[in-house]
């Protein structure tokens, strides 16, 4: 987000009363001004992509639901990135995309039963209480289309954001030789911390009745 500082200053001399020989600057206040508006413009934009990004993953459920082929093949990437996180029996969600479930006998609950965006980011949750499975997506969309998704099933999902750590281990130490001192800061360099904090945890997925695994998702 770029925020600009706009500054004037207005320099002009004067005339000692004193002595008409010697002649001073003497600067005008500095006067700043915080763009608002601009800030304000930031903020409605990021907003406004957020609820788009929520939109079309929306709408590829309701298509899903409908067997809107044409709207899915529409909001989905041609070359769509997958990864799948379960058992190989649980890709229901490659079925329907394929078309290899097109027989009316095959059905599966794609019913959000909640949906949270970090950006491109919309992450939704649900679960199939007939199969006794709690799905978690992971969405990515790029200028309204779907590039990307993460498919969870099962799986108890933590979402983290990545950021270093505010603080770093001292890098000085006190040593008799230089060459260990060297090589005390060179590994302390290499160990510095990140801070991950978790944004978003899974709620469904300890409502299918059986331990599960835990991952982490970063973005």
């Amino acid at each position: 987000m770029d925020v600009k500082n706009q500054s004037q200053v207005d320099d002009f001399f004067y005339i000692n009363p004193v002595s008409s020989s010697k002649k001073r600057l003497r600067p005008s206040p500095v006067r700043s001004r915080v763009p608002f508006q601009e800030l304000a413009n930031t903020q409605e934009k990021i907003l406004e992509e957020t609820n788009k990004n929520q939109e079309v993953v929306l709408a590829l459920y309701e298509a899903l639901k409908t067997r809107d082929v044409e709207t899915v093949h529409q909001i989905l990437a041609p070359d769509l990135e997958w990864w799948f996180h379960g058992p190989p029996t649980h890709q229901f969600m490659m079925r329907l995309l394929t078309g290899a479930s097109s027989d009316d006998s095959f059905h599966f609950e794609v019913d959000p039963r909640s949906l949270t965006t970090f950006g491109s980011t919309v992450i939704v949750e649900g679960c199939d209480h007939s199969r006794s499975i709690s799905w978690i997506h992971a969405w990515t969309v790029t200028d309204g289309i779907i590039t990307q998704v993460r498919e969870y099933f099962n799986t108890s999902l933590t979402v983290t954001r990545l950021g270093n750590s505010s603080q770093s281990p001292p890098s000085n130490y006190n040593s008799s030789s230089p060459s260990s001192s060297s090589s005390t800061s060179s590994s302390t360099a290499e160990i510095t911390p990140v801070h991950c904090p978790s944004v978003w945890e899974s709620s469904f997925s300890n409502r299918v009745g059986k331990s599960v695994p835990g991952l982490v998702l970063a973005i």
